[in-house]
């Protein structure tokens, strides 16, 4: 939980420095490109974590991969998290900074899963849909989980709607074993 409330101090302060100097969109590149790095690459993530591994030879790790990847300001930022020994939140500070831009961009992020991919009319929909509620920008992210059977699952920040058919199966199933009438022999 500490570590979490540091990563996004970290993220803030990153935030603030990128728009005094107008480079909030590269940042905001730079953090998604570290983030996605970070997921897909655990061991990166653990040699980050390790304390066994000199700082030194992190720093050229890190300016391996990302150097030329990334801007200055995100590049001095990584050094500085190194010096003061955070290297282990760095795809924490990326995922807190994305977060931040978001919020500062006003940006709602509506994740929405079904059962097989939405067409482009039921994406306009869902995102008229909410727009409708108040929000300015929506994200769409779209996940398919065959498992629902029909239906959708929309997610916007700790609001769930759960209109799938495995959903009402299941209410439907607890429905009947609420049934008082026994069956007579």
């Amino acid at each position: 939980m500490r570590d979490i409330k540091v990563a996004s101090r970290y993220a803030k302060s990153l935030l603030g420095i990128a728009l005094e100097q107008n480079t909030l969109e590269a940042v905001y590149h730079d953090m998604q490109l570290i983030n996605n790095v970070c997921a897909q690459n655990k061991d990166l993530v653990l040699l980050l974590q390790s304390p066994i591994v000199k700082r030194d030879k992190k720093e050229a790790i890190l300016t391996e991969i990302f150097g030329k990847n990334i801007s200055i300001l995100s590049y001095t930022f990584i050094s500085i998290i190194l010096v003061k020994k955070r290297e282990s939140l760095l795809p924490d500070i990326a995922n807190s900074f994305i977060d931040v831009y978001k919020t500062h961009k006003k940006i709602t992020s509506a994740l929405v899963t079904t059962a097989i991919p939405l067409s482009e009319d039921q994406k306009l929909k869902i995102i008229t849909l909410v727009k409708n509620q108040g929000n300015d920008t929506i994200e769409l992210i779209e996940k398919i989980n065959s498992d629902l059977i029909g239906g959708m699952i929309i997610k916007i920040g700790d609001k769930q709607v759960d209109e799938s058919i495995r959903r009402k199966l299941t209410n439907l199933e607890m429905e009947f074993d609420k049934n008082p009438y026994v069956k007579a022999i």
